[in-house]
């Protein structure tokens, strides 16, 4: 059965700080807006996890100016200035906006303006925290959810499974006319019309087996604007966050980069600090070169720790209750870490103000790739962009509505019933699908990880088109597969290494790389020979 919707101005797919802040901001504009997600408004999100904090210069004798240098030394070469030029400058007001929505930073006892954090390759204390510690996600995501159950603008529809985005039906398809799902409750599908549609679905990082995210950032955003023939941008770079708790955990509990920031160290299980031998800023490195120096440590059978002894542990609430949980306590005892997939700079190709290559469709947050973070993300710059992007797409996208015309869902009823017809639904009993969705975790972590190689790649290319052709497949995981598979081409085709894309047969930079990537899913089809470029 596919039951049609009342149509909305607009539909967001993702209620993390991307698509919430989104649909405040529309809402505030006087738009109609359908938020889809697959979870309870206050379910979980990868938002919710976030623990360092949110950067802006919000400081005396900051600015946007060195928050925009500072990003772009991070990015390795490859950000847009452009982008990085205009979010800078409007973060400190999104910061205020933030606070009207009632999220609770942290403040000096003294001074009474907002209490600052000194993260990796920041030049001065930036990152602003919560009233609640090291659970700034969980804060924020609180304000959000609040702001958003009061507007009544804003019409929230849980159990949503995304499965397809609809386009006019025209002899060209015409523009994004809506989205239809799996309605989860109901095992039902819906179309969902609307004049634009946005995708806030967040990342990539459970498709490794190492990784902080949870079970479902699996790059379903990414997917859906693939398959809808939108362009895929910087696909390759993937952040390793260096500290990652190494407690048998899956996904794994976050050591922040503010205890670095306040003098944690890293050591082996002999107490030998080895950053210092890696890079000048040792502790404070950019996360790629963390990330690879824990991995080389770790590649000769040694055992890395954080050493958290200097500092007041008890500033960081959810460091300590992931530690006491294992039997550990971090004041007196070293915790050990390892590099986990933590953030992908990579993602659907949008620009400043989430516009992507597909016309009625914008993106905003992790499932985006604006440019903002080049190779290598600016630590806390992750929700800065957010909430920033989303901001900036509702905004562009209220100005679009005024002069464009209303989409007809004059949508192929065959279109839809295939789409319908080929959709397999998550089953837990589904042994297939869980020993596939092992293979690739698998897969994705000793190939397309911290270090690649292109036999590696080649390899790991093949495998995810298998899983990819394995019959009654959940669909989720059948998009999980076409994700590692476009991640793991555009790996193999960038032969050098740059911020979070690391090549053992290239490891330097190669000024013919210093640009960013493009890359559609029909070129990812198409069998390249090896000498030859598959990017836009």
């Amino acid at each position: 059965m596919i039951k049609t919707e009342k149509q909305s101005d607009v539909v967001i797919v993702g209620a993390g700080a991307a698509g919430l802040t989104a649909a405040l901001r529309l809402a505030e504009a006087g738009r109609r807006v359908t938020v889809l997600s697959e979870a309870e408004l206050s379910g979980i999100c990868a938002s919710a996890w976030a623990q360092g904090g949110i950067a802006a210069a919000v400081a005396m004798g900051d600015s946007a100016a060195a928050h925009g240098r500072d990003t772009l030394k991070a990015a390795a070469g490859t950000a847009d200035r452009n982008v990085v030029r205009a979010l800078t400058r409007d973060a400190p007001d999104y910061i205020k906006i933030l606070e009207r929505y009632g999220v609770a930073f942290k403040r000096d006892s003294k001074s009474g303006g907002f209490a600052l954090n000194h993260e990796a390759c920041h030049s001065r204390r930036r990152v602003l925290r919560a009233e609640a510690g090291d659970g700034f996600g969980k804060e924020l995501m609180r304000a959000l959810t609040a702001a958003v159950a009061q507007e009544k603008r804003i019409c929230f529809v849980p159990y949503q499974s995304a499965a397809a985005l609809v386009r006019e039906f025209t002899p060209s398809l015409g523009a994004l006319s809506g989205v239809m799902t799996h309605d989860r409750n109901e095992n039902i599908f819906r179309l969902y019309p609307a004049a634009a549609v946005i995708l806030a679905t967040g990342g990539i990082g459970a498709l490794y087996s190492h990784t902080t995210n949870p079970a479902f950032a699996r790059g379903s955003g990414i997917a859906l604007a693939a398959r809808a023939g939108a362009v895929l941008a910087d696909m390759e770079f993937v952040q390793f966050h260096p500290t990652a708790l190494a407690l048998e955990r899956d996904p794994a509990p976050l050591a922040t980069e503010a205890l670095r920031g306040d003098g944690a160290l890293l050591v082996t299980q002999d107490g030998r600090r080895f950053m210092p031998s890696y890079h000048p800023r040792a502790e404070l490195a950019p996360r790629d070169i963390v990330s690879r120096a824990v991995f080389a440590e770790l590649s000769t059978g040694n055992r890395v720790f954080l050493d958290c002894r200097n500092l007041d542990t008890h500033e960081f609430p959810a460091l300590r209750e992931a530690c006491l949980a294992a039997g550990l306590d971090p004041q007196n005892t070293p915790v050990p870490v390892h590099p986990a997939a933590h953030y992908h700079m990579g993602g659907v190709a949008a620009d400043v103000n989430g516009r992507s290559s597909v016309h009625g469709l914008w993106v905003c947050g992790e499932v985006a790739s604006t440019g903002l973070h080049g190779a290598n993300r600016l630590a806390s710059n992750s929700l800065m962009e957010a909430v920033v992007t989303a901001g900036r797409a509702a905004a562009d996208i209220h100005t679009h509505l005024h002069t464009a015309k209303t989409p007809q869902l004059l949508h192929s009823p065959d279109y839809c019933i295939k789409i319908a017809q080929n959709y397999q639904p998550q089953d837990s009993k589904d042994m297939i699908t869980a020993r596939a969705r092992t293979e690739l975790r698998e897969v994705m972590t000793r190939l397309v990880g911290v270090a690649r190689h292109e036999n590696g790649l080649k390899q790991a290319v093949a495998a995810f088109r298998k899983i990819e052709a394995l019959p009654a497949l959940a669909s989720s995981l059948t998009d999980a597969a076409l994700v590692a598979r476009l991640i793991a081409t555009a790996a193999l085709q960038r032969r050098e290494s740059r911020g979070g894309h690391f090549r053992a047969d290239y490891p330097q930079e190669s000024p013919v790389w210093k640009h960013r990537s493009f890359i559609t899913l029909k070129q990812a089809d198409y069998t390249a020979p090896a000498k030859e470029k598959i990017y836009a």
